[in-house]
């Protein structure tokens, strides 16, 4: 291995001093290319065209190159995860020498992190000028890092936190078809989209009211680990604009480590129920008093709103509520049923699995998962069907207005005030430029 790295030593050398002899001519010859313009004063009557031109290359000296033998201390390498790698083919790129690969191997074989390497993250090895391990880093999760340190008995594995750098992304896009190919295009994580999605579902209907040419701003957390992207966390404010109407958002936690988005006037967002129990799908059948049943064949009343989705969807609760109902019920085949305050209740049928511990009398709070869509009962395929009842029964959960939750708490008012100025300059500075995107 010594060997190879003198001959590509000498190789790269060589190239550099090629690359110095030639500097003169390219910075003669580009000169005009970068605008440069100087004034020369020329005696009357010159001849210009018939000057001639030469060009002159001087070989310059290079100081005595040094040899691997010479180099000393210890180096940093990284490597970037490729689908299929192994940890011995990654050892090997970050140039550990055999033995040590061999060592490690040994020591670390029921290390559960090494068996899991994710595509794209990076491994970083300190190594000495010999080749010889000393100590190797790798984020296996968003939370732990594996840190391996060469002791004299071996190597030695530990778990630690992932010390991360917190950062504010500021990315927008443009509705051309749905929100989830909006937010793919301008690079702005899943997991933020949800977010977007549920802050605002109680005033978008984002099965139904999304429109072409809607636009998405989003202010957001990201943390990274030595310009390594390790995870994205909260929205803290977001503005949609659905049919030319501003919807904005900010995120406020209080002294009390109570939290919830709110207008910047300081309106909360979070009503009492939200609109749909599905994160994002699409309205198969809606409310009505006249459809053809697609299975009985017959005009009947369709007293709820059918949402297809795949199996396994996960459900929502629309608000706060303990379950009055959890088993197989009719027609509905796997349906829950949650009593909500006061003479409110929302019914989900055809469920084909219930949230793990969920039982009569489990209290739920707004926003959990508490099933997965199915095809039980009569159905002629995956979705669930939601009813909202008011006093026992059925009203149109997509018609009937919603109340809202309270508003900021007076003595958090003037912290809040500052707190939003703060994030609606940000939005506004991203939907004034041409940019797609700042951090």
């Amino acid at each position: 291995m010594q060997n190879n790295e003198i001959g590509i030593l000498a190789q790269k050398l060589f190239v550099q001093e090629r690359k110095l002899s030639l500097r003169w001519l390219v910075a003669i010859s580009s000169l005009p290319l970068f605008g440069i313009v100087a004034a020369f004063g020329i005696a009357p009557d010159t001849q210009t065209r018939q000057i001639p031109v030469h060009t002159v290359i001087e070989n310059l000296q290079l100081p005595s190159a040094a040899t691997p033998s010479s180099i000393s201390g210890n180096f940093w390498h990284e490597e970037k995860i490729q689908r299929g790698d192994t940890m011995s083919a990654l050892l090997d790129r970050l140039n550990v020498n055999d033995e040590d690969i061999s060592g490690f191997m040994q020591s670390a074989r029921d290390s559960k992190a090494l068996r899991l390497l994710i595509p794209g993250r990076i491994v970083r090895a300190q190594t000495d000028s010999e080749g010889n391990l000393l100590s190797l880093q790798y984020i296996s999760s968003s939370e732990s890092m594996l840190k391996v340190e060469k002791q004299a008995g071996g190597f030695k594995t530990s778990d630690d936190a992932v010390p991360l750098e917190s950062r504010l992304m500021m990315k927008s896009a443009e509705i051309r078809s749905s929100l989830f190919g909006a937010t793919d295009a301008a690079n702005i994580p899943d997991n933020i989209a949800m977010q977007i999605a549920d802050i605002f579902s109680s005033d978008i209907d984002f099965h139904s009211d999304l429109q072409k040419g809607d636009k998405v701003t989003v202010v957001y957390e990201s943390f990274y680990n030595k310009g390594e992207l390790i995870k994205t966390g909260r929205v803290l404010a977001a503005e949609f604009i659905n049919s030319g109407k501003s919807y904005r958002a900010v995120y406020f936690q209080d002294h009390e480590g109570r939290g919830g988005y709110y207008t910047p006037e300081g309106k909360n967002l979070r009503k009492a129920f939200l609109r749909s129990p599905l994160e994002f799908s699409r309205i198969t059948s809606g409310f009505t008093n006249a459809r053809f049943h697609p299975v009985l064949k017959t005009w009947r009343a369709h007293k709820g709103v059918d949402y297809g989705a795949p199996t396994g969807t996960r459900v929502k609760a629309v608000a706060d509520g303990t379950v009055a109902f959890i088993g197989k019920q009719g027609g509905y085949g796997n349906l829950l049923i949650l009593q909500h305050q006061g003479q409110y209740s929302t019914a989900y049928g055809h469920l084909s699995a219930f949230a793990k511990g969920l039982h009569k009398g489990s209290k739920v709070s707004q926003g959990d998962v508490i099933a997965q869509v199915g095809m039980t009962g009569v159905a002629t395929g995956p979705h669930l069907h939601y009813e909202f009842r008011v006093a026992g029964v059925q009203r149109n959960p997509l018609g009937i207005p919603m109340p809202t939750a309270f508003p900021i708490a007076t003595q958090y008012k003037a912290d809040f005030s500052k707190m939003a100025e703060n994030l609606s300059m940000r939005l506004n500075l991203l939907k004034n430029t041409n940019l797609a995107s700042l951090d």
